[in-house]
């Protein structure tokens, strides 16, 4: 256990996180009205005061990076080929957990330099977990604002494995999972980038997902995976990246805790992409 990681930058990216999560609490202690947007994904006021304190945030911290967030107008690619780093932010990821109160909802907020996720902070309002992580420093969880730091760590490919899956998109992947985990497995379903988290505390080994996600969806709790030893990889077996052109959905993808072994080959060997 420490009291602080030495990175000032990550320190006020996860207090930023945190002032939205007061935002969002605002908005679920009450009633609130659902609209659906154009994609027909779900809208509350909570997503749009999250923004808003986040928006603010950043550009306090640097007023010249650009943002790619779900809650505001994008940026042309001809105008994002050129950017060298962003920040990329989902003011609230798991709006339909959300809406069913289940408090599987989290706010993430992630730094891309050259296509890769170098900073990350996911934090779960309700429940006030923080995950934080930089690149070459290691996953970090606080229970609570204020509290102490503890390093966190993904673990080895378990047997039988637990698998994180989607609790709002389930899908029919049973005897895929089995070539690429054993017969055993466990199905363990959590909302939102919660998923990744649980894989780089130890708690799951993989999150198979097909279908599609955002750019914002994945690139916050991609870093603290990653540097709690995991990997977020293609169905081809590449590293998931960012700002690959003028879409922002991603590519199907699996995250996994245990990043030593050759999941290439195990991937190609359960016949994906």
């Amino acid at each position: 256990m420490i009291d602080a990681f030495d990175h000032p930058l990550l320190d006020e990216v996860g207090r930023l996180a945190r002032r939205a999560g007061e935002a969002i609490l605002e908005v679920y202690r009450r009633d609130f009205d659902v609209e659906l947007k154009d994609d027909r994904s779900p809208l509350t006021a909570a997503d749009l005061a999250a923004q808003q304190v986040i928006a603010a945030g950043l550009a306090a911290l640097d007023p010249a990076l650009p943002l790619v967030s779900e809650e505001a107008s994008q940026a042309s690619w001809s105008e994002r080929a050129t950017w060298a780093r962003h920040w990329l932010v989902d003011p609230l990821d798991g709006t339909r957990e959300f809406v069913k109160r289940n408090g599987e909802f989290t706010v993430n907020i992630a730094l891309i330099e050259h296509h890769e996720p170098v900073l990350g902070v996911v934090l779960a309002p309700v429940t006030g977990d923080l995950y934080a992580a930089a690149r070459g420093r290691g996953a970090w969880w606080q229970a609570q604002a204020g509290g102490d730091w503890e390093r966190i760590s993904a673990r080895a490919l378990a047997q039988p494995a637990i698998v994180a899956g989607s609790r709002s998109h389930g899908g029919a992947q049973e005897d895929t999972l089995r070539q690429l985990v054993g017969e055993d497995y466990t199905l363990q379903p959590l909302g939102s980038s919660l998923k990744f988290c649980l894989l780089a505390r130890g708690g799951a080994d993989v999150y198979l997902r097909r279908g599609p996600t955002s750019e914002w969806d994945t690139a916050a709790a991609q870093c603290v995976l990653e540097e709690a030893g995991g990997a977020v990889l293609d169905l081809a077996g590449r590293p998931l990246r960012y700002d690959r052109g003028e879409s922002l959905l991603n590519p199907e993808f699996i995250a996994v805790g245990d990043a030593g072994l050759d999941w290439p080959a195990k991937l190609r060997a359960a016949g994906l992409p």
